[in-house]
């Protein structure tokens, strides 16, 4: 039985923001069905004991997102849910105390990303004092990504874009520190117990349209992750936002055949000889940072 160390499982399709960095999907707006979830979390049994609320739109616009993480508790998996944070004020109370919530990645980066948004000093001390009470209160990791650094921001984070955040953490926090004397590209910081800052440079989602490299390299597609969207159909990772890598709808077929199908197999097969057999990892970015 393949496991993933990664499994994403894509609650909506819909978001709230327009951020320029995340391109909106195609497809149809929909947010999953109680026992649509059940059945995933049945399927995935055994292959996946963390999941990741993630793929394309807003996890906290599901309605019903506390219902969901119940459920994931009473089935055994630990969650992981990204957010741009925006929501937080009318969800705080659906996910603190939560057991099967163990980590909270929020994408402050959106805030830059979306063209409009205003008080960004509110928005940052919304998602710090949250991330304050979390870890106060319960085991929850909290990571805070700024992925939105450029090439030449090799050693200096202290951008104009994250200035002001970064200051607002470190006066939220009472560090004694300067943030960006210890940034090292890659690595995260610890900015308290359980909170973590992660910058990153902004990638771009891998596109039919792209140009296509020379084929050559590897990924963890299939191998240590996998994911489904929205409306079931089985991914091989979270960045196949259009399912353009159909490998099979698990409402339709158990998930354990669809992974070992023939195209799931190509592609796992394929990475193992470093050759990239899908057009859309021929075409992805992100993919070329595993191929250096």
């Amino acid at each position: 039985m393949k496991k993933f160390k990664k499994f994403y499982i894509e609650i909506t399709s819909i978001c709230n923001l327009a951020c320029s960095f995340c391109p909106p999907t195609k497809r149809q707006a929909n947010f999953i069905k109680i026992d649509a979830f059940k059945h995933t979390l049945d399927q995935i049994q055994g292959h996946a004991e963390h999941i990741y609320f993630h793929v394309k739109g807003e996890p906290l616009l599901h309605p019903k997102i506390d219902e969901l993480l119940d459920i994931s508790h009473e089935k055994g998996f630990k969650v992981n849910l990204t957010t741009n944070g925006t929501l937080l004020g009318k969800n705080r109370h659906k996910l603190l105390g939560k057991p099967a919530l163990r980590q909270m990645n929020f994408s402050l980066h959106s805030f830059d990303g979306h063209e409009g948004s205003v008080d960004k000093e509110g928005y940052v001390g919304s998602v710090l004092e949250f991330a304050k009470e979390a870890v106060a209160t319960s085991d929850m990791i909290v990571s805070l990504r700024l992925w939105n650094l450029t090439p030449d921001n090799e050693t200096n984070v202290q951008n104009d874009r994250n200035r002001e955040i970064l200051e607002q953490i470190q006066q939220a926090f009472q560090l004694d520190f300067r943030i960006e004397e210890r940034f090292v590209r890659g690595q995260g910081i610890k900015i308290a117990d359980r909170v973590y800052l992660n910058h990153e440079e902004e990638f771009k989602w891998p596109d039919l349209k792209e140009k296509e490299d020379e084929g050559r390299g590897f990924c963890h597609a299939l191998r240590n992750q996998a994911g489904v969207l929205v409306d079931g159909t089985v991914i091989p990772c979270c960045l196949d936002g259009e399912g353009v890598i159909n490998l099979g709808n698990l409402h339709a077929k158990p998930f354990s055949e669809i992974i070992e199908g023939e195209r799931a197999n190509r592609l796992y097969e394929g990475f193992s000889r470093r050759e990239v057999v899908e057009e859309l990892c021929r075409k992805c970015g992100y993919r070329q940072r595993f191929s250096l």
